[in-house]
């Protein structure tokens, strides 16, 4: 059993208890225009319907919820291209946490609003994440605050895993699931919760080619560092951290397959989920969408037997950006 080769585990049904009142359990929708004649049923997984537009809460809330009170007074330092950032200025004010968030100067300004509406004190910190990265550590150090991971950290993970649970009691016929990944916190999290109750479920998590950090620390055997490149999915944006202790194994033990899209197939993605689907999707939580529709993933299965969920991840993006995909040539 692929778990078995971990040093570590997940406590997930104990996450779901913790974070129960403080997310929303998000709905799966049916894609029937998405199933190949004679194979199994599809099902997107809404989670940019989460409280704060990603799944970014679960994780933050699980962390957070693990803190002393004395280090609830000194406070919470994050950093974030955004949704890490806002879930962690959403739960720090629902709990009456003071949270400071940095943040790269290019963060999407509907994620920098909601972190800022939620009452944390956000500082743009240099023109990459892993730059942002270096800042909040060194002020959470500076100033005491307790340093929120966004994936490499069991807490963490074990909050994210719980969309796992949810996806295993809304499809029980799930066979296959199509996942984002970037610094793995989310498809480590959810793989570990659903190859705990059947290891062979298939997971087949998908980079954007212009982040795929953690694609390219799995075939060096070790976390590597890569310049950033500009990308409609800049919520995957960053490295995994050159000494990672938990995301990496999670994704190297646990993933069973591995795609990269492309710019344009994101940009196609978002404006399907928006045009045919009525959903906004930012290009972070459109890439598992984006493999499927660009027929990166076989998805082949028995008719009424087998059943693929496709996590959509997050929604935070405004309509202004939408628009000027739409408009943009060759879309």
């Amino acid at each position: 059993m692929p778990l078995d080769s971990l040093s570590f585990r997940l406590d997930i049904p104990a996450a779901r208890a913790a974070i129960h009142p403080h997310i929303r359990r998000t709905p799966v929708m049916a894609l029937p225009e998405l199933e190949e004649p004679g194979g199994g049923r599809v099902f997107l997984k809404l989670e940019n319907l989460q409280v704060t537009g990603s799944f970014k809460v679960r994780g933050a809330a699980n962390r957070i919820l693990q803190l002393t009170e004395a280090e609830r007074e000194r406070g919470v330092v994050a950093c974030s291209s955004g949704n890490h950032g806002r879930a962690v200025a959403y739960m720090a004010g629902v709990l009456g946490i003071p949270a400071l968030i940095c943040v790269p100067k290019w963060v999407d300004q509907v994620k920098l609003r909601g972190m800022e509406d939620a009452g944390a004190r956000v500082v743009l910190s240099g023109g990459t994440y892993d730059e942002a990265e270096a800042a909040a550590i060194a002020l959470g150090e500076e100033e005491g605050r307790a340093f929120i991971q966004p994936f490499d950290d069991p807490w963490v993970a074990a909050g994210q895993g719980t969309l796992g649970l949810e996806l295993l009691e809304q499809i029980p016929q799930l066979r296959t699931l199509v996942i984002p990944l970037s610094g793995g916190g989310l498809a480590g999290g959810v793989a570990y919760a659903l190859k705990e109750n059947d290891p062979d479920i298939r997971i087949i998590a998908v980079s954007a080619a212009n982040a795929r950090v953690m694609y390219e620390s799995l075939r060096a055997g070790q976390p590597v560092r890569m310049e950033e490149e500009e990308t409609l999915a800049e919520a995957l944006s960053g490295g995994i951290g050159l000494t990672n202790r938990f995301s990496l194994p999670l994704i190297r033990e646990l993933v069973d397959e591995h795609v990269l899209v492309e710019e344009d197939e994101i940009r196609t993605a978002m404006l399907y989920a928006s045009g045919s689907l009525n959903l906004l999707l930012e290009g972070g939580g459109a890439v598992a969408l984006a493999a499927v529709l660009a027929s990166r993933c076989d998805l082949a299965g028995e008719e009424g037997t087998e059943g693929t969920g496709i996590v959509l991840s997050g929604g935070n993006v405004s309509l202004s950006r939408l628009q000027a995909l739409s408009e943009a040539p060759g879309s």
